[in-house]
Order: C-alpha cells, then structure tokens, then sequence
C-alpha cells in the first residue's frame, strides 16, 4: 500500500527521464530496502538511491562509498539501462516540501513480514559472520 502526501503534475517535466528518489543509509541493503525500491521499479519508474554522507559508527559500518558500491554491484543491469541511479548526498536533518512542489510524495508502506527487517539484526549477523 502507499499514501500520497502530496500529488503533482507530470506533464511539467523537461526530461526525458525522471525518477523516484530514496534516502537513506542503506546499512547494508537489505531485503526491505530492495522491496522499497521495487515498489517503483515494478511501476515501471525509475529509482534514484541517494546514500546520506554519515560517519562510520557502529549504527553505519561502512563508508558511503562503500554502501555505494554495494548497491551498484546489486542493481548493476539496471543502473546500465538507467533504470537506477546511485549518487552520495550530504547529511540532512529533514526532507522538506511546499505546496505545488511539481512531484508526488510518497509514503510505501511495507507488509508485515518485510516491515520487520531490521538492519541493525542484519548487521548483528554480518559481524557474527566477520562480514563486518
């Protein structure tokens, strides 16, 4: 299921190619992550990952060079046919909107058994595994 925040006009665009924007730590990417992606992609949208700039701790093991890298080797055909994109953004402390912003915001809200993934369980086994 998803929830429309707000809805726009499509028609206004002057490119060929829009997509939908995902941010995010991705930490690692995950199962939920790539059904939160899928959601457009089975749309036939296409997807835009950005990966927040955060220091390595133990909530963020790894770089976001690494986390780029990762989702690159993953989504490699469809970043060929620019299905996905991948791009580092700074850190941000909110995601704002004003009225007409001229794209739709979207809430997906996930099944249970997809909603229950927890990255931090996920890097919990990685370490277990010397993955991390």
């Amino acid at each position: 299921m998803k929830n429309y925040i707000a809805k726009a006009d499509k028609k206004t665009s002057s490119t060929d190619h829009q997509y939908s924007m995902f941010v995010g730590r991705w930490q690692p990417l995950h199962e939920g992550h790539q059904w939160l992606f899928g959601q457009a992609l089975e749309e036939g949208k296409n997807v835009l990952i950005c990966i927040r700039d955060v220091k390595p701790d133990d909530k963020n093991p790894f770089t976001p060079e690494e986390v780029k890298k990762n989702i690159e080797d993953h989504y490699g055909n469809l970043i060929t046919e620019e299905r996905v994109k991948v791009i580092i953004i700074p850190d941000i402390e909110s995601i704002n909107y004003g009225r007409g912003v001229g794209y739709d915001v979207i809430e997906h809200v996930p099944p249970q058994n997809i909603h229950d993934i927890s990255a931090t369980k996920v890097r919990e086994q990685m370490k277990k595994e010397g993955k991390i």
